[in-house]
C-alpha cells in the first residue's frame, strides 16, 4: 500500500509527539509517488508540522517512502517483507514467528497497509509486539471499512483494546477511523474508545459513519512492564464474566500471565 495525505497528516502529527532512537522498521515496502493532486495538501500539512523541505525532496526515485520516513525523523527505516521483490531488507514470512535476532530490536515499527494480506494475524501482531524494544512504537494504518477484496481480512477496534491493551499491556495512544478520501464536507475521523470501559461493544447508531474506503489507524506504545500474554477475551465478554462464578479463576491465569511475563 502507499502512504497517502490523511496516512501522511497522521504521520506528521506523531512525528511531532515520538521520535525514535534507535532502528526502524515497515513492513512490507510502502510507496511515495509522485502525484500533483498531493502537493497543496502535502505543504499544508508540512507546514503545520514545522516541517522542512519540499514536496519533491520526499520522493525518492523509485518511488517508496524511505525518504519521507526520514524527513519525518522516522529514521532509515528497513523493511521487512515475504518476498524481495520490492527490496525488502529482511525477509521473513510473518505468518511463522521471527526469530530471536529480531527481537526487542525496533523503536518504531509501521504498517501501512501489510497485515491485512497476512493469513496469520495473530502470529503476525505477537511478532510486532516481541520486534518492539520497551518505549518503541508500533503504527498500524490497514482497512476497516469498504476495502471488501482487497486483503484477506479488514480490521475492528476491539483487537486494538483487546490484544494490545488487555493482552499485552500496551499503551493506545491512538485509535480512530479515517476516511480515505476526503469530501467537500470535510475530513472524518473518529475516535473509538476502549469498550471495557463501558462493557458495552462499539456501537454506531446515530453516527454518520463513511460508506466510503475508511481506515482502522492505531499508535500503542509498548511499556517496560508489557509482557505477552497468551489469552485474549472480547471487551464486554470479559467485562461480564469477571462477576461470574469462575472470575477468581479468570484473575488468577491473568496474574500469572502478568507474572511470567515479568520473570
Amino acid at each position: 500500500m502507499a502512504v497517502d495525505l490523511v496516512t501522511l497528516q497522521e504521520l506528521c502529527a506523531l512525528s511531532q509527539r515520538f521520535k525514535p532512537a534507535g532502528r526502524t522498521l515497515m513492513l512490507g515496502r510502502h510507496e511515495w509517488r509522485p502525484n500533483p493532486r498531493f502537493k497543496r495538501g502535502f505543504r499544508t500539512t508540512w507546514r503545520k508540522a514545522g516541517l522542512e523541505g519540499s514536496y519533491l525532496e520526499t520522493v525518492q526515485d523509485d518511488g517508496f517512502c524511505e525518504t519521507l520516513m526520514a524527513s519525518l525523523g522516522f529514521g532509515a527505516m528497513e523493511s521487512l517483507d515475504f518476498s524481495d521483490y520490492e527490496g525488502a531488507t529482511i525477509l521473513h514470512d510473518l505468518n511463522h514467528p521471527v526469530g530471536e535476532a529480531l527481537e526487542g530490536q525496533f523503536d518504531f515499527i509501521y504498517d501501512g497497509g501489510t497485515l491485512e494480506h497476512v493469513f496469520n494475524v495473530p502470529v503476525a501482531l505477537q511478532s510486532v509486539f516481541r520486534m518492539l524494544k520497551p518505549g518503541g512504537r508500533f503504527v498500524s494504518c490497514n482497512g476497516m471499512n469498504g476495502w471488501m477484496g482487497h486483503g484477506i481480512y479488514q480490521f475492528n477496534p476491539e483487537l486494538v483494546w483487546s490484544f494490545w491493551k488487555r493482552m499485552c499491556g500496551c499503551k493506545v495512544h491512538v485509535c480512530r477511523a479515517i476516511e480515505t478520501s476526503p469530501t467537500e464536507q470535510g475530513e472524518y475521523r473518529l475516535d473509538f474508545p476502549d469498550p471495557a470501559i463501558t462493557g458495552r461493544r462499539l456501537r454506531f447508531r446515530g453516527i454518520n459513519f463513511p460508506t466510503r474506503r475508511v481506515y482502522l489507524y492505531y499508535e500503542v506504545e509498548r511499556l517496560p512492564e508489557s509482557a505477552l500474554g497468551d489469552r485474549m477475551l472480547q471487551s464486554d465478554y470479559e467485562v461480564k464474566w469477571s462477576s461470574h462464578n469462575n472470575a477468581g479463576e479468570i484473575r488468577d491465569v491473568k496474574a500469572k500471565e502478568a507474572e511470567d511475563g515479568r520473570d
